[in-house]
């Protein structure tokens, strides 16, 4: 059982570079493209909520177990609020299909899938007793 914890806790760690990939192209690639009325609304506040969740993710890895899912969890509403404001950038057609979907179906559906699988098991393995 052991060596199923240490690699469910060491992939949280697989987090920080996927993020990374995706911060460095919603900055090169999309937040860049915004018109420039934009940029300082949702792209200042998609950039905001990029480094927030960059931050928390760091901070996973330093803090006790019983205390990871309360961050996880937040990683995960932070994520969530991404995704709506990427709805809301390809409703208005500042993003074009292409890097939507890529951005979508590769790059955050990835990191969801790594954090969900964390949510689930640190739900499982420390949730306090009632």
């Amino acid at each position: 059982m052991g060596s199923k914890i240490f690699e469910k806790e060491n992939s949280s760690l697989k987090l920080i570079p996927k993020f990374e990939k995706y911060m460095e192209y919603m900055l090169k690639v999309v937040l860049i493209q915004l018109p420039r009325t934009e940029k300082f609304s949702i792209g200042s506040e998609y950039k905001t909520l990029m480094y927030d969740t960059i931050r928390n993710i760091l901070y996973v890895e330093k803090i006790e177990m019983s205390k990871k899912l309360v961050y996880l969890n937040k990683i995960d509403a932070d994520l969530n609020t991404q995704r709506i404001l990427l709805r809301i950038m390809k409703t208005m057609h500042w993003i074009d299909e292409k890097r939507f979907d890529y951005v979508m179906n590769e790059l955050i559906r990835e990191i969801g899938m790594i954090l969900g699988g964390l949510i689930k098991f640190y739900a499982k393995n420390y949730q306090k007793p009632v």
